[in-house]
């Protein structure tokens, strides 16, 4: 089977969501939940062939996979030596059904003859406790029950029973239904309702696209993002996952492996940003008040990560039946940097929450409980502002003052002093106006590093960091300053690789890094954009989206002299980056259709 690395779709509903080769190999599905054991984990599995479902082809010839056009459904054409042909309609159901969401913990397949008669295998190889196959099952007329340790799952289908279960060859003589997940019996009959559910949630998915707004320019890519930032959030509590995946690793060898299927308070700054500007405002809302609802059950130090269900432990471990991303491990479960001090949450929940006050086409606005509550956050932002912690990109083994953090905690205190005036509490505004210009005064002399001749990753530090282009965008100096100017001259003189953004150049706890982190790219590329360089702008963002895969997504790293894929997929923070910079660059709609 060829190794498609991080070519890979994805599909999902807002419960459960699975990721697909080329090939239609399912290689990833977290089971029911997105953060759950996986049932298919051949993506995390080295060479062993464990935890996936394809319909082999014999001789296959060709393959090609594609979405339907603005859905989350994916189709794969399969086609032998001979010129036989099927194709395979992948999907999670999605729709409204008796005035409510119906998205079950279940995956649905189709598959049809095409052309001539293609002989296939179905192999359905199911894992339960990260990557121990699943030996027990016993099956019906209709399905087969495969359990392990504590997960049941039930496929029901019209496909010959005895076939699936020893990987038995047969001809496609015509089309075939499973469905994939939880342990009950499938009301109704199986063709009519799976030709239903495509149906359905194929109308379902090209309302929501016509519902968002997009700019002129990249439209494709833009609705491609959203639609994978939507298939992100866990909708039953409104958290967003950072990725849909654990453990692949930032780089080869690198043994940065992280679980990435959490909820990272500051990715709520830049998320909420990006469905603000598309104006998907219920999945806003929803992740908005996810967010103050875990500040407002914490009365002390926040976690900068949470589960979709934020009270489940983060505990991290090891999972030793798994040998990683092209055997590269450790495959980890939770993530430590739960237990981390990162100062810049507190001012990532406020700027979050901003637009509860001055959205207008919210139906219920922030009120004065609500900026009380924010106020006790920024209680602590101007506590911490320079205190140190492990800074944006949580440093394991070691602490310092971040310029970020303190950037963040900053613009926390301003965003309250806005808040306050625009609910008519000049006192709080002042009080909060008081708080915060000290604390700009005193991050601007601090991180300011005349020998660099450039603001530094941290105070007192001479390193750089390119989360300091997001200075301006927070409104802490103006892009035109000539002290920004030179600081983004610096960083392109140290930290881009070919067009590439690294994070930071020196080594960390795990050595030199050697890929590049997509988000920070498209902070360039707006760095570029406010200083008027408009040209240079647009020839990075399009140069960044030459690197998507076929699906037209993006993890969260890229190998800058290979050009590969790398890091946790799809990632949420790459995905809302694409969408902020597009809708920046792009030209205006007006009289667009004929100039």
């Amino acid at each position: 089977m060829t190794d498609y690395g991080l070519d890979l779709a994805i599909i999902g509903n807002g419960r459960t969501a699975a990721l697909t080769e080329p090939s239609g190999r399912l290689v990833w599905w977290c089971y029911p939940r997105f953060d759950s054991n996986p049932v298919f984990c051949r993506l995390l599995a080295g060479d062993e062939a464990k935890g996936f479902y394809d319909i082999a082809l014999d001789e296959i010839a060709e393959c090609q996979s594609e979405y339907l056009r603005n859905t989350a459904i994916v189709v794969t054409h399969l086609t032998d030596r001979r010129g036989a042909a099927l194709r395979i309609t992948d999907f999670a159901p999605r729709y409204i059904n008796f005035g409510r969401m119906f998205r079950p913990p279940q995956l649905v397949r189709i598959v049809e003859p095409v052309a001539g008669l293609p002989r296939i295998t179905v192999r359905l190889r199911p894992t339960h406790s990260y990557g121990v196959p699943m030996t027990q099952r016993s099956h019906s007329s209709n399905h087969i029950r495969y359990w392990g340790g504590d997960t049941v799952v039930r496929l029901t289908t019209d496909a010959p029973l005895s076939y699936i279960e020893d990987e038995v060859q047969f001809a496609l003589t015509r089309p075939l239904h499973f469905v994939l997940g939880t342990d009950e019996p499938f009301p109704g009959d199986l063709e009519t309702s799976c030709r239903e559910f495509l149906d359905r949630t194929h109308d379902y998915w090209l309302g929501w696209v016509r519902r968002i707004s997009i700019s002129y320019d990249w439209q494709d890519a833009i609705i491609r993002a959203a639609i994978t930032l939507k298939l992100s959030n866990f909708e039953e509590t409104g958290g967003i996952v950072a990725a849909h995946t654990t453990s692949i690793p930032e780089a080869p060898g690198s043994g940065r492996t992280w679980d990435y299927r959490h909820c990272w308070l500051r990715d709520a700054y830049f998320v909420v940003k990006a469905l603000n500007r598309i104006g998907e405002t219920h999945m806003m809302e929803d992740f908005i008040n996810f967010i103050v609802s875990v500040a407002a059950s914490h009365t002390g130090t926040l976690r900068p990560v949470y589960g979709i269900v934020p009270s489940d432990p983060m505990d991290e471990r090891i999972a030793p039946d798994l040998k990683g991303f092209r055997g590269e491990g450790p495959v980890r479960i939770g993530n430590a940097a739960a237990l981390q001090d990162q100062h810049d949450i507190y001012g990532s929940i406020i700027l979050a929450a901003m637009p509860m006050f001055f959205d207008r086409r919210l139906p219920r606005p922030g009120d004065a409980g609500l900026f009380h509550l924010l106020e006790s956050l920024g209680n602590r932002a101007a506590v911490k502002a320079f205190e140190p912690d492990a800074g944006i990109w949580e440093y394991r083994g070691r602490q310092r003052i971040h310029t970020h953090s303190a950037a963040m905690c900053w613009a926390g205190c301003h965003r309250l002093a806005a808040i306050a005036t625009r609910l008519g509490l000049k006192d709080r505004a002042a009080h909060w106006n008081r708080i915060a210009d000290p604390i700009r005064d005193t991050l601007l002399a601090r991180a300011w590093n005349d020998k660099r001749n450039a603001f530094t990753a941290a105070f007192e530090a001479d390193d750089l960091d390119a989360s300091v282009l997001l200075l301006p965008e927070l409104g802490l100096i103006d892009a035109q300053d000539p002290r920004f100017i030179r600081t983004v001259a610096a960083m392109e003189r140290e930290l881009v690789r070919e067009k590439h953004v690294m994070r930071y150049a020196g080594a960390d706890d795990f050595g030199l890094p050697v890929t590049a982190f997509l988000i920070c790219r498209f902070w360039l590329i707006d760095a570029w954009w406010s200083l008027g360089r408009h040209g240079e702008a647009r020839e990075l963002f399009e140069d960044a989206l030459a690197h998507r895969n076929r699906f037209g997504m993006l993890s969260e790293d890229l190998d800058p002299k290979t050009g590969a894929l790398w890091g946790n997929f799809p990632q949420t923070y790459s995905m809302a980056g694409l969408i902020l910079s597009a809708m920046r660059l792009s030209r205006s709609w007006e009289d667009r259709y004929w100039r």
